[in-house]
């Protein structure tokens, strides 16, 4: 029996795919995924170098929290490209998703902070899109990093489109067409799978793991240097391992404070540490500049003032907003844009409370704007998120009255004659 009979097919407008069939040369290298390595690939400090272990660092745990967190209170809006410019859409269906719930489980920040992360550990954002009877997209479902392999199509025609191998949350595994994955790569060199930050500065990273792991071990042991103890006379191997054994047992570890009583003319060299000399300290500094490279974020946003000053962090906190999270900003919304946006829509992130200057230089740009007439009083309020003024005072727009329009005659002017 065939259970899809009588099924209505599709309209031609709802699919821009190809069909898939047995004749067509769709390939995966990896189909089927179902899992996401996480033990980590040995980087050249000797230590496993994963997303686990990356944030197990605090420079990039905080890293991430600012570039996930500030990216995320960033309001997405939806607009209509019109004749007098753009118009505020953000009543419409489509809009929605992005403005009260993604998903039943999910307000649109930890969506878009769990996308950002998605971003910036795995290099890439893959979420399964639900639909209505109409077509309408209802829920956006995240699919775990490693779920998804994209399968390429090319035609002379037609270019190329691409189909995903996904494994959804119930288990199942299925091909999907474009339109019900969306798809958000981070940075590329093919233009379809991102980079994924941890593979690609795996040294780095353990560099620092490392450096972390060697201060732990020192503090374990009471931050007691290495210990060696000699002799004169013969001590054959059990011997040795005896007094080894007691020697770790009684003085190693955060109670190796206890006195040491040594028989067979024992005597203890302490092996001596010079962190100084190591510049281990230095190396660690270093290693947080290091972090902020690879994250992209300025050093004080991860608390390293070394070389912050008053006059300078203002200008740094601008500098991240554009040229940090800039790019992701048009990353993402255009891709959200392909995806969801109906012709004559699109989305953009309003970034106007991130570059905000303090109280005295917003009244400062607030009044000149006033003056040249650009805002009236109720558009000025608004950006404080204060009530309209009711009449005229709030809707009214000034215009100096010692300016006119060049070349016209003044009004109400004296005469030439």
């Amino acid at each position: 029996m065939d259970l899809f009979r009588g099924r209505p097919a599709p309209a031609a407008s709802m699919r821009a795919e190809p069909p898939v069939s047995a004749s067509q040369n769709v390939q995966s290298g990896t189909q089927w995924q179902n899992g996401f390595v996480t033990g980590g690939a040995p980087s050249r400090a000797g230590v496993a170098v994963s997303e686990r272990t990356a944030l197990s660092i605090p420079a990039t745990l905080q890293a991430l929290r600012i570039l996930t967190g500030v990216f995320a209170m960033t309001p997405l809006h939806y607009y209509r490209r019109g004749e007098g410019g753009r118009e505020a859409a953000d009543q419409r269906a489509e809009a929605q998703l992005f403005r009260t719930a993604p998903n039943s489980h999910q307000t649109p920040f930890s969506f878009m902070e769990l996308l950002m992360a998605d971003l910036m550990l795995s290099g890439g954002f893959f979420a399964y899109v639900s639909r209505g009877p109409a077509g309408r997209e209802r829920a956006l479902t995240r699919l775990t990093p490693g779920t998804v392999s994209i399968a390429e199509h090319f035609d002379r025609m037609d270019g190329k489109t691409l189909f995903f191998d996904a494994t959804l949350p119930d288990g199942t595994r299925e091909r999907f067409p474009a339109r019900d994955i969306l798809h958000i790569p981070g940075f590329s060199r093919d233009g379809i799978n991102g980079l994924n930050p941890v593979r690609y500065a795996r040294d780095a990273l353990g560099a620092s793991i490392a450096t972390s792991e060697h201060a732990a071990r020192f503090w374990s042991k009471g931050g007691k240097p290495s210990t060696v103890l000699t002799t004169e006379q013969k001590v054959g191997p059990e011997d040795k391992v005896r007094i080894r054994t007691d020697w770790e047992r009684l003085h190693a570890g955060h109670d190796g404070s206890r006195v040491a009583v040594l028989d067979q003319d024992l005597k203890a060299q302490f092996l001596s540490h010079d962190m100084k000399a190591s510049q281990f300290l230095e190396t660690r500094q270093f290693q947080v500049v290091d972090l902020a490279r690879i994250w992209g974020v300025p050093p004080h946003l991860i608390f390293d003032l070394s070389r912050s000053t008053f006059s300078n962090i203002e200008q740094q906190s601008l500098e991240f907003v554009i040229y940090h999270l800039g790019p992701h900003y048009a990353r993402i919304a255009q891709a959200i844009t392909k995806a969801f946006a109906r012709p004559g829509f699109y989305y953009e992130h309003l970034t106007d409370a991130l570059v905000r200057g303090d109280l005295k230089s917003r009244m400062e740009a607030y009044w000149q704007q006033r003056q040249m007439g650009m805002l009236n009083g109720n558009e000025l309020r608004a950006k404080e998120n204060l009530g309209d003024i009711a009449g005229p005072a709030g809707t009214d727009y000034w215009r100096p009255s010692n300016m006119e329009i060049a070349g016209a005659a003044a009004q109400g002017g004296d005469s030439d004659e």
